[in-house]
């Protein structure tokens, strides 16, 4: 099918896709714990629905481990339409974040409301719409869809897609592909479209600092003694150079990045303060997704309300580590506990466990898939797109191309600076998520025409 006709088509079906996109935000599929697990599987079974709307087989899986462990319900869809067509994987995923505190919405976060074209509510951007980008694609081909497709909807990647390489292994059969196509990304701005080529790693390492066996007067044993607060801020103050960048040896650091990231709009992108300054060295795309970063992003210590005149004994912190792409993530982890352990500061005791460790990911854009990709973003946007990378990490993408290695890795999707996924007021912008559906309707079109061998 030709661009055009597929553009046409886009914008007729557009009313159906968006009311069938609202239909998935007003549900709640939370998958953290505390929350309904049965409004998970219910977002499940209305994915499952509209794939069958597109005269796919699907259903609602939910796998059991070995170990005892049980996922959220995924779903499993397919259609085949020749043994000799190439086939595409569609990912995406259907379970949401929480929403947070309700009262700094402007709106209801599970009741889809557009202002200024674009539609906020939880999951609107990250991945609902990503998983009616696919099933938009679909519609808008119908029966001259020239591929076979896969399709996998997760229900657990908001929390850490705990059984996805056990998922892998029990469904490999049904997920095989030559080409496939992850929805969880992001545009470089709004109406300029990217395909994501590098994903940096993330390993999540929990350090105890401790300078006592219990607490202690403050004025009867302040000056001679250090708290162990005191001690785990020098300890953290160590990470770092003077100009910010990261100071641990042994990790993986380069710039190779394709697009300017202008210092005045990433300050307005991140909400930076005015007169904070901005770390590290290279060019500012690089410290954002080829160098690595160190966070500390949570910490156990006595909270102000219960604080006292006693001297803290211990604190545990939560340091967040991103890894360059190429660089092993744990052997980078594992400097990191190394630095740690040998920069006690007062010889305070140390002690540091690697809680999570995964991958990062570089694709090639000389690919035929990439190439057809980026052609079929020109064609839906009229304009030039952009290569990014990603200082975030989806580790679950290094474990696909592990399974399917012969397979082409596409990283797209439909959120952009704007989006705030995770945050409170997500939103999707409207004229990009029907781009991005024409984009992917053209690209199922050229692998079509590519055929099996050159997919």
């Amino acid at each position: 099918m030709e661009s055009e006709e597929i553009t046409r088509r886009t914008e007729e079906l557009l009313p159906q896709l968006r009311e069938e996109l609202e239909s998935l935000v007003r549900i709640p599929s939370v998958s953290v714990d505390a929350f309904d697990q049965a409004r998970v599987r219910e977002s499940a079974e209305r994915v499952a629905e509209l794939a069958r709307d597109r005269g796919l087989e699907a259903e609602v899986v939910q796998l059991k481990t070995q170990d005892g462990r049980t996922g959220r319900p995924a779903v499993l869809a397919r259609r085949t339409v020749s043994e000799d067509a190439p086939t595409v994987l569609l990912y995406s995923h259907h379970d949401v974040q929480p929403a947070g505190t309700l009262d700094t919405w402007e709106s209801d976060p599970f009741e889809p409301t557009e202002r200024d074209g674009r539609l906020y509510g939880r999951g609107a951007a990250d991945d609902k719409a990503g998983i009616m980008m696919h099933m938009g694609a679909l519609k808008v081909l119908g029966d001259e869809l020239g591929v076979n497709v896969n399709v996998f909807i997760e229900g657990e990647e908001e929390v850490g897609s705990p059984t996805f390489e056990d998922f892998l292994e029990t469904y490999r059969d049904r997920l095989a592909a030559d080409v496939i196509v992850v929805a969880d990304c992001g545009n470089w701005r709004v109406g300029t479209p990217s395909l994501t080529t590098s994903l940096r790693g993330v390993a999540t390492v929990e350090v105890t600092v401790s300078t006592l066996e219990h607490a202690v007067h403050s004025g009867q044993f302040g000056g001679p003694i250090i708290d162990a607060v005191t001690a785990f801020a020098r300890l953290v103050a160590t990470l770092h150079n003077e100009d910010g960048s990261v100071a641990v040896a042994g990790l993986t650091s380069y710039d190779d990045a394709e697009a300017d990231y202008p210092e005045d709009v990433l300050r307005k992108d991140a909400s930076v303060l005015d007169g904070v300054q901005l770390a590290g060295h290279g060019s500012l795309a690089s410290r954002m997704w080829t160098q690595p970063a160190i966070a500390v992003v949570g910490m156990d210590v006595t909270s102000v309300a219960e604080s006292s005149n006693t001297i803290i004994p211990s604190v545990t912190g939560v340091l967040s580590l991103r890894v360059a792409p190429g660089q092993n993530t744990r052997e980078a982890a594992e400097k990191l506990v190394e630095h740690l352990k040998a920069h006690a500061p007062f010889g305070a005791k140390i002690t540091a466990e690697i809680k999570e460790a995964g991958p990062g990911y570089k694709e090639n854009v000389d690919s035929p898939a990439a190439q057809a990709a980026l052609d079929a973003f020109r064609d839906a946007w009229h304009t030039e797109p952009v290569n990014i990378g990603s200082g975030g990490s989806i580790p679950f993408v290094s474990n696909l191309k592990a399974m399917f290695p012969h397979a082409e890795v596409l990283l797209t999707g439909i959120e952009d600076p704007d989006t705030r996924a995770h945050s409170q007021n997500e939103s999707l912008a409207l004229d990009d998520w029907k781009k991005a559906t024409t984009a992917e309707a053209i690209l199922l079109s050229k692998i079509a025409e590519m055929g099996k061998k050159h997919a």
